[in-house]
């Protein structure tokens, strides 16, 4: 399965085989909503967080727009292009990135 560009994608919804096929390619996969509207999104590669880290330079509201844009997968495009939707979206978009436990030891 061949994801589209969030200009492109036209896609409301995903079938559970859908789903399994963007599992096997980005890890998990996220199903967003907010009041009602849904957006299925994948997992952020490291590559999708430098181009978010470099956009929020000039806006911070542009590193959630990177995120949301570039791990879309279907979904209502209003919880990108709408801000009420927008701004409550951004605040789960940090519950995507896992981090491992690590520890860092001096020798």
């Amino acid at each position: 399965m061949e994801k589209q560009s969030f200009e492109k994608n036209t896609k409301k919804t995903l079938t559970p085989e859908e789903i399994n096929e963007f599992k096997k390619e980005f890890g998990n996969v996220y199903l967003l909503v907010v009041e009602g509207k849904k957006a299925y999104i994948h997992k952020p590669t490291r590559n999708i967080m430098d181009l978010a880290a470099l956009a929020s330079r000039t806006k911070d509201s542009q590193f959630n727009e990177t995120i949301l844009k570039n791990c879309w997968l279907a979904g209502d495009k209003e919880l990108v292009e709408d801000d009420d939707y927008f701004f409550s979206a951004g605040k789960q978009l940090g519950s995507i990135i896992k981090y491992k436990e690590a520890e860092l030891k001096e020798l």
